[in-house]
């Protein structure tokens, strides 16, 4: 499993795909935002949460097209099919190396961002805690939707439309977690939602994602 993720983070560091487009993106978006809304800095306040969520959900995206669909291409997919690694523990050691390379950094950078947007200093905190807890479902949800769309060509679009009807949950209660802390309101129930969506993506969607590639397969 070791050997499996470090092959995943070195494609994804060599390809580029994952680190540099997410970041570009996340920092394109919270530029842009100040020069559509205006510099009024309480309306960037109260919107920075919303808007930094919704940039990290977007840049994810972005890079799930190719989580499987280069292994697909070469066969490596076949291979890891038929090896003693149960295929519901290699999609898992996918997921954590997207996470890994688009998550993570996402969630360093957005602290950096939030000051763009204005967003209260009380707020940094629970942004970046929200993110850890919420991004690893968005990469997990992610491999199920691309384990479904491997095998069709173009399936890029498709992959989105699967996928974004998923990510809604953990984009209401992350945003809505760092709203809160933002403003200094209670907040355990958006982050005791948001664990949850996680622990039961990472427990349920290995299962779900092997099914669906093994029929992709065969």
């Amino acid at each position: 499993m070791i050997a499996l993720l470090l092959r995943d983070l070195r494609l994804a560091l060599r390809a580029g795909g994952g680190f540099g487009l997410g970041l570009a993106f996340f920092l394109i978006l919270t530029v842009l935002v100040p020069f559509s809304v205006g510099p009024q800095s309480a309306l960037l306040a109260s919107i920075a949460p919303g808007v930094l969520w919704l940039g990290a959900l977007l840049a994810c995206l972005l890079s799930l097209d190719r989580l499987l669909a280069l292994d697909y291409e070469d066969g490596t997919l076949d291979v890891l099919a038929t090896a003693p690694l149960p295929l519901e523990a290699a999609l898992a050691v996918k997921a954590i190396a997207h996470w890994i390379t688009t998550g993570l950094p996402l969630v360093i950078a957005a602290p950096f961002l939030g000051v763009l947007l204005n967003l209260p200093p009380q707020g940094f905190g629970w942004l970046v805690l929200s993110l850890l807890l919420g991004t690893p479902a968005l990469s997990m949800i992610g491999t199920f939707g691309a384990a479904l769309t491997v095998g069709i060509k173009r399936g890029g679009l498709l992959l989105s439309l699967l996928v974004l009807p998923l990510y809604v949950p953990t984009l209401i209660f992350g945003a809505e977690a760092a709203r809160r802390g933002a403003i200094g309101m209670e907040l355990e129930t958006p982050l005791l939602m948001l664990s949850g969506i996680s622990l039961g993506s990472i427990a349920l969607l290995p299962f779900a994602a092997a099914a669906a590639l093994r029929m992709t397969i065969r």
